[in-house]
Formats: C-alpha cells, sequence, structure tokens
C-alpha cells in the first residue's frame, strides 16, 4: 500500500512528491478480456459435453460469474486500487484549483 501524506491525504512517492495514480485502462482491459474469456471457454466446454447451443450458452454465462470472481480478483482488486488512486488524485487537483481561484497559494 502507497504511504499517504498526512495532511492531504493524497499518495506519496518513494521520491517524497505526489505518487502518479496507476493506469486505469490496462487493468480494465485485462479483467474484461478474462471474463470474456472465462465465459466463451466454459460455454464451449458445456457445448462439447452435449448440452444445447441456447441452455449451454446460458449455462456457460451463468457459472462464468462466480469463476470470473474467483479467478480474476487479483486483477479485480489492483482494477479497484487504480480506480481509488485516480479519484484522489482528481479530488486533490479539484482542490487545487480550488484553491489558486479562490487566491490561496
Amino acid at each position: 500500500m502507497a504511504e499517504k501524506n498526512a495532511t492531504t491525504g493524497t499518495p506519496v512517492s518513494p521520491a517524497g512528491g505526489t505518487a502518479t495514480p496507476p493506469k486505469v485502462l490496462p487493468w480494465l482491459l485485462m479483467y474484461t478480456v478474462g471474463r470474456l474469456a472465462i465465459a466463451a471457454t466454459l460455454v464451449l466446454v458445456l457445448w462439447w459435453a452435449g448440452l444445447g447451443s441456447f441452455p449451454g450458452l446460458l449455462f456457460g454465462l451463468l457459472l462464468s460469474m462466480p469463476v470470473s470472481y474467483v479467478l480474476l480478483r487479483p486483477s479485480r482488486d489492483r482494477l479497484t486500487e487504480a480506480l481509488a488512486a485516480r479519484s484522489v488524485a482528481r479530488r486533490q487537483a479539484k482542490q487545487d484549483l480550488r484553491d489558486r481561484l479562490s487566491g490561496g497559494q
């Protein structure tokens, strides 16, 4: 977990400056592709096992939810962390802009 500035609550980089938030897009793409791959794999396995096309599709999609929840936890956690860090950085930038516009330094 990244260290935070005691007064502002913003993440601090190892050099002591404000930490840059991690990139969201790579983790979002990894998670989305993982979900689609798990769903497609389960549907194909069910079709290969002899379940009909529509029931196989429905059961495959239904089974992909808990399987994705378990298998994709690390990437989901990193995506959540990146989104939270981005939110903190945007909130801090917004507060800095308000301070500058109100005349404070």
